[in-house]
């Protein structure tokens, strides 16, 4: 490891992060007492903190983002070279690297053609929202209005994507929420809402049609979904589900946008989640993956059907998509985009995903067989997820703290795992796995088995 500050140095950073650093999702209290964790170098799967520990990090810089791992120079040079000549201009004029980038992107997305660039996944989802609201009042007379999202999926941190958001915990005490964004429910088979069904899958979704027909199939203009569902509990859909939310869409006339902000770019062995289940959205947005946190980038693209309709009267000045993201016009975003999409294309990285997921969730598997608190495991590609329960029979869940228990044993052994938190009271109970897609083997066995000692200590 290569400190970019001397030794002697590093407690005087500890003070200032302690004196001035607002941190996300932690309560500061603790950091009167302790010093709050620094991270000072990534190479590969391995992170370094402030003490100089070694950590493997088994969810991709703690929220699902580095996707092609840490320390890579090709990215930093694209970055660095594109700052150099052309850093930043608004997203009105067109840049190099925005226009290369997103050609490359719309080869990996039959039926799609046009990318709106901003800066994080709850923005990229806020413009998908407000392109459904802008097409109900110029072409449905304001009618086709609401957004229909599901009960555990997650859409990001701004009041309107909080408002579309399943997880109850991260909008409480944010309201009042932003109105005509109505829940339809999870599609869970663990927690299986629907004893009776002969198709969960059919069941699941057409529990969505029930809730556009209450609504008035009128008055409804979207759906949005994320292809599997991330942090309510990495839920994989069932079987028979997504053909019959495609058909339902079709039928009513609501234009389907998946979230893909943590499933794209490869997280699931393929390019994007739902490429796996043949869905032809009308929106696709991502984030994370997409520059794999070298730069900030979101896209929020679409079909060309969609685009027409913010063109069909110029003379009309309010006929266009009024919206801007100041940090959609930087250049970096779509530099460091280009180059990772080029690591992930040269290594094959999506295969590479593909084999480690299957070894991963085997081994997964193989720990439910030895453990009676994993209930569940679920998860496609290198986007896991096991579920922890305190009696098998019943699914009683199992209580967080002893699932932050395993969290925090796996940190001290040196390895970063995650766990679903602040977002489902009662239902915090799922341990959270997203490796890099570089992950070998060795780096796949490592995890699990601090899952297994973890799992052995803190139940025993």
């Amino acid at each position: 490891m290569n400190l970019p500050i001397q030794t002697n140095d590093i407690q005087a950073v500890v003070e200032a992060d302690r004196a001035h650093v607002w941190h996300h999702l932690i309560q500061h209290k603790p950091f009167e007492t302790i010093d709050p964790r620094i991270m000072v170098e990534g190479r590969g799967m391995r992170v370094w903190d402030a003490t100089g520990k070694e950590h493997l990090d088994a969810v991709s810089g703690g929220v699902w983002t580095v996707n092609v791992g840490y320390g890579r120079e090709s990215i930093a040079d694209a970055v660095r070279d594109q700052l150099v000549k052309m850093n930043y201009f608004a997203n009105s004029a067109g840049s190099i690297p925005g226009a290369l980038f997103a050609k490359k992107l719309i080869e990996k997305m039959p039926g799609m053609s046009r990318v709106y660039y901003s800066n994080s996944g709850s923005e990229a989802n806020e413009k998908a929202f407000k392109m459904i609201r802008q097409i109900s009042h110029r072409h449905h007379g304001g009618r086709k209005y609401k957004i229909l999202y599901r009960e555990r999926d997650y859409h990001g941190t701004t009041l309107a994507t909080l408002s579309a958001g399943g997880q109850p915990q991260r909008a409480e005490q944010y309201g009042p929420m932003a109105p005509g964004f109505v829940m339809v429910p999870h599609c869970l088979e663990y927690r299986s809402q629907y004893p009776d069904a002969e198709s969960y899958g059919l069941a699941a979704a057409n529990a969505i049609e029930e809730v556009i027909l209450r609504e008035g199939p009128d008055t409804v203009g979207g759906l949005c979904l994320e292809p599997i569902t991330a942090g309510g509990g990495v839920i994989t859909p069932p079987p028979g589900y997504w053909e019959r939310v495609q058909e339902i869409c079709a039928k009513y006339d609501i234009l389907l946008h998946i979230d893909e902000v943590v499933c794209g770019v490869g997280r699931t062995g393929a390019w994007f989640g739902y490429q796996h289940y043949g869905i032809k959205p009308d929106f696709v947005t991502m984030a994370k993956g997409v520059a794999s946190g070298y730069a900030a980038i979101s896209c929020t693209v679409t079909t060309e059907a969609v685009f027409e309709q913010f063109k069909d009267d110029p003379s009309d000045p309010m006929s266009y998509f009024r919206d801007i993201s100041t940090f959609g016009g930087c250049a970096a975003g779509p530099a460091a985009a280009l180059e990772n999409m080029r690591i992930i294309e040269d290594e094959d990285l999506i295969a590479n995903t593909e084999a480690m997921g299957e070894r991963m969730i085997g081994n997964l598997r193989a720990l439910q067989d030895k453990h009676a608190v994993i209930g569940d495991v679920r998860g496609k590609g290198l986007f896991l997820g096991a579920e922890l329960v305190s009696d098998r029979a019943s699914r009683e869940p199992m209580d967080e703290k002893r699932v932050q228990a395993v969290v925090a044993d796996c940190m001290a052994q040196g390895v970063i795992i995650g766990a679903t938190n602040r977002s489902l009271p009662g239902f915090n109970n799922t341990l959270c796995f997203s490796p890099a897609l570089i992950a070998t083997a060795d780096d796949i066995d490592r995890i699990t088995d601090s899952v297994d000692q973890a799992l052995t200590r803190v139940f025993a």
